[in-house]
């Protein structure tokens, strides 16, 4: 293996300082999406899909990180963070920063979007302020709706506490009887009637269940007296380890998993604001929970009411309808395969449909010289037309083999119920390995030609998932280059059989080589601009976390060239620091759709190079999971990705946010229009620009 020099680390910058803390770019990167909920630009009702999503993050932020330090914390075994941070330090930095910023999102709803949403005719009202006539109208609701699935249960004092499920929403009600004694009833919120309950017929009006349920509790505590009813919720630990290795039957253990899920420690207690201090206490005592780990929430609690808002049919507050682009080229049984043997092929989702990639293996499926078909699946979906064709393709006899990651966490019962639907089928299943989550987004068909056999693949930076498809970005290769398909069937028999393969002639696969392969690039650029004054960088990921890649990029800052880093979420590296990270910009694009593709461009003197894959630069990724990144080969691809993509991000000012030194963001301001990057996507797919339709077949 290429030995790879390794990056100076500068003298006057202390190990500490070199590196922001990923748990506050992580939520500094929520910050920015509460803010596209703030933005007045945004449809209304879009704005409400921000604020859900807000706190759909948080709530799983909570779940995976916050859990993962309380681990520690109370364990006493841990290092600390690439910044020099203790877990328990971590855990107070949280909560300094996240309460702020609920109390920011809530005041959002009330201060702002309500009073919008009223101007627009949409009004969730509070119970007491409804005519007498609609309030009888909601007591028959509840009584023949609402009152048959609530069930009471006493927390306080109690010889059993009830579980209490995570992420529900509750009410904390206060009960005395005759004597003066007090006690505390559990009543969740039943999630199988709508939140936002329909007040009246051709309006949008409504009010929330839990006020409907709020001022009708004496049918559920008949003679008792209630003293008051106050919400809640709870936040649990879902990163539930999976010990395959003492495990006899995987997918028996999948299972178990995903039960156990449910009953992890509570890692956060929210309450509303107006809650007794002494029954918080209570609750916080009986859950385990103390200190920074409880929240008081003013206004609404729970957000995820707005999915169903955001839904409501009314013209002009919601985007428009966008449908994607497909090319003649890439559809029809056959046609595809013609056009790639003649050519690789660059696709770009959302805006060329996705649509391409089904029939890629819908074509498959159905083409009789299709021999066999190699699939990874990573997060399917609860429909798939993929894996129909899978399932399909196998039930027709051909050779068949699909490697389902069953730990993608939270979305293990879909890929276990695909998983078994292709056993039945007669497909080879295989789940990868206990230390490694298989993350590598390919596909690759074996085709009988009349030249002989020939393979064919597809390589992405996105799940094979058709909902997330149509939300988030991500770039798409087909080709057939031997040494590629060959790349992919050699790694395909490492993840499904006994291959113990290191190393490929184009791919960069990780666990095996994929940091060398980064570093000897970032190096190899360094060396050339200190020889010939040229270079360049333009890397877009997710997340830039790896403290060695971010060392390599600090020396390549260094030598003057330009360096940009389009990271959407996490980045632990400080940009603007002197003689540290001068010429290196960090922004961050947040829009319409989720920025998920990973592109990363070297200028390689003038011969430039661009990888594309699944990757981003964390240590999980590098050393935790099968990962792949594929050079994109053809030139005008290439300069499509640098010019047509790329540049356009870097140009975007609608939806780009600017990070400073200390790792906070400003939202970038430029004279004359505010180009959006992903408004001229759709305008420009890259199909569209690649074949013309001119020359299309």
């Amino acid at each position: 293996m290429t030995s790879i020099k390794k990056s100076p680390r500068p003298k006057k910058w202390l190990r500490s300082d070199r590196y922001i803390n990923r748990e506050y770019s992580w939520i500094q990167f929520n910050s920015r999406v509460l803010e596209e909920a703030a933005n007045a630009k945004n449809p209304l009702l879009e704005r409400l899909k921000f604020l859900a999503i807000f706190e759909s993050n948080l709530d799983e932020f909570y779940m995976v990180r916050v859990s993962g330090l309380i681990e520690q914390q109370e364990s006493g075994i841990f290092e600390l963070s690439p910044d020099g941070m203790s877990p328990s330090e971590q855990l107070s930095l949280i909560a300094k920063t996240v309460i702020p910023l609920r109390r920011k999102a809530g005041d959002l709803w009330q201060r702002v979007l309500q009073p919008l949403l009223v101007e627009k005719g949409v009004v969730v009202s509070d119970y007491a302020s409804l005519p007498d006539r609609q309030q009888r109208a909601m007591e028959r609701v509840y009584e023949q709706e609402i009152f048959p699935v609530c069930t009471p249960l006493i927390l306080d004092p109690a010889p059993n506490v009830p579980f209490i499920s995570n992420r529900s929403l509750n009410l904390a009600v206060v009960l005395q009887d005759d004597s003066g004694v007090q006690k505390i009833a559990r009543l969740k919120i039943p999630d199988v009637v709508p939140r936002a309950l329909r007040v009246h017929r051709k309006r949008f009006e409504f009010v929330l269940c839990e006020d409907v349920i709020r001022n009708n509790l004496q049918n559920l505590f008949p003679g008792v007296q209630i003293v008051g009813a106050y919400g809640f919720r709870v936040i649990r630990d879902a990163d539930i380890e999976i010990r395959e290795m003492e495990a006899e039957d995987l997918l028996e253990t999948i299972e178990k998993t995903i039960r156990l899920r449910r009953f992890g420690d509570p890692v956060l207690l929210q309450v509303e604001s107006q809650m007794p201090e002494a029954i918080r206490d209570t609750l916080a005592r009986i859950l385990g929970i103390t200190g920074v780990s409880v929240m008081a929430v003013d206004g609404l609690l729970g957000f995820d009411v707005f999915w169903d808002l955001a839904e409501l049919e009314i013209p002009g507050l919601k985007y428009p309808t966008y449908q994607p682009h497909i090319s003649d080229q890439l559809s029809g049984s056959k046609k595809i395969f013609e056009t790639i043997s003649k050519t690789d092929v660059i696709v770009h989702h959302p805006f060329d449909s996705f649509r391409t990639v089904e029939d890629f293996v819908a074509s498959a499926a159905n083409d009789p010289d299709v021999i066999g078909i190699k699939q990874t699946l990573y997060r399917v979906g609860a429909e798939s037309p993929i894996v129909e064709s899978l399932l399909r393709a196998a039930e027709k006899g051909k050779q068949v083999a699909v490697t389902v990651e069953l730990k993608a966490r939270f979305d293990e019962s879909n890929n276990l119920v695909w998983a078994k639907a292709l056993e039945r089928a007669g497909a080879h299943v295989s789940f990868g390995f206990p230390e490694l989550k298989t993350h590598a987004k390919l596909c690759l068909i074996v085709r009988r030609e009349s030249t002989g056999i020939k393979s064919y693949a597809h390589i992405g930076t996105g799940n094979y998932n058709p909902t997330t498809a149509r939300l988030y970005t991500d770039i798409g290769l087909f080709t057939c280059d031997s040494e590629m398909v060959q790349d992919i069937a050699e790694l395909f028999n490492y993840l499904t059989g006994f291959s113990r393969q290191r190393d490929y002639r184009k791919l960069l696969v990780s666990p095996f080589g994929m940091r060398e392969g980064i570093l000897k690039r970032i190096h190899r650029e360094v060396l050339r601009f200190n020889k010939t004054g040229v270079g360049r960088l333009i890397f877009k990921v997710n997340s830039l976390v790896e403290p060695e890649v971010i060392d390599a990029i600090y020396e390549a800052a260094q030598t003057g060239m330009q360096i940009d880093l389009i990271v959407r979420g996490v980045c632990a590296l400080r940009p603007g620091l002197a003689e540290l990270s001068r010429n290196l910009r960090v922004t961050s694009v947040v829009g319409r759709y989720l920025e998920h593709s990973r592109i990363l461009y070297f200028e390689n003197g003038g011969d430039p190079e661009v990888l594309i894959g699944s990757a981003d630069l964390m240590r999980r990724n590098i050393y935790r999971r099968i990962e792949v990144l594929a050079p994109v080969q053809k030139p005008e691809f290439i300069t499509y990705l640098r010019n047509e993509v790329l540049e356009r991000y870097m140009e975007d000012v609608a939806n780009t946010w600017v990070m400073s030194a200390d790792g906070t963001y400003k939202r970038r301001t430029a004279p004359g229009p505010d180009f959006q990057a992903q408004s001229y996507f759709m305008e420009h797919p890259g199909t569209r620009l690649l074949f013309p339709p001119e020359h299309e077949a």
